[in-house]
């Protein structure tokens, strides 16, 4: 009988990426604390991040193999997060415009049982189109991408906003790295196919 599989988020584009995968899981929040530390490295960030996410729902089972994910994105050696509003989504675009952005997701697996744990960060960089303001003020009213790291969803119009992309799996761009989840759940002995 497979372990039971349990994403370590109420996010719903990782849902979303995680059912592609064909397997039964459920959807746990991990009520953690996303505030960065002082000094702390973008990579160093998400790694702690998805770790404690997955942690944090590890705690509450006795056993299981349990997914924390995190992702930032990175412009300019600088962290921007999710915007929330319309003006810094704007902002946020408005950055990266003409740049190389590199989102960084954490990615973390833990069996509940045992304690052990794999996990690894998985890089992904955008090179954004040169576009002036009306333009992306346009394409944030369509979509309104203000629960997403870098303020676009590259899934929907999002990609309109590109010139390149450039990684080993898109899906990390939003938010779940499927090939490396792929690799740690094997390690954990849950082989796919």
């Amino acid at each position: 009988m497979q372990m039971p599989l349990i994403l370590a988020s109420t996010s719903r584009y990782r849902k979303a990426l995680l059912e592609k995968l064909g397997l039964p899981f459920q959807c746990a929040s991990p009520e953690v604390d996303e505030t960065p530390i002082p000094g702390e490295s973008a990579e160093a960030l998400v790694r702690r991040l998805a770790r404690a996410k997955a942690m944090a729902i590890a705690e509450r089972h006795d056993h299981g193999l349990i997914i924390g994910s995190d992702q930032v994105c990175v412009c300019d050696g600088q962290i921007l997060g999710k915007p929330g509003t319309v003006e810094n989504a704007v902002a946020q675009l408005m950055r990266a415009q003409g740049k190389r952005v590199t989102f960084l997701t954490g990615l973390c697996v833990i069996d509940a049982a045992s304690g052990h744990a794999e996990q690894m960060v998985e890089p992904f960089a955008v090179h954004f189109r040169s576009l002036d303001e009306a333009a992306i003020r346009r394409y944030v009213e369509a979509e309104r991408p203000l629960d997403c790291a870098g303020s676009f969803k590259c899934e929907g119009m999002g990609i309109v906003l590109f010139e390149a992309l450039e990684g080993r799996d898109p899906n990390a761009l939003i938010g779940l790295p499927l090939i490396a989840l792929i690799d740690l759940l094997g390690r954990h002995g849950l082989h796919l196919p």
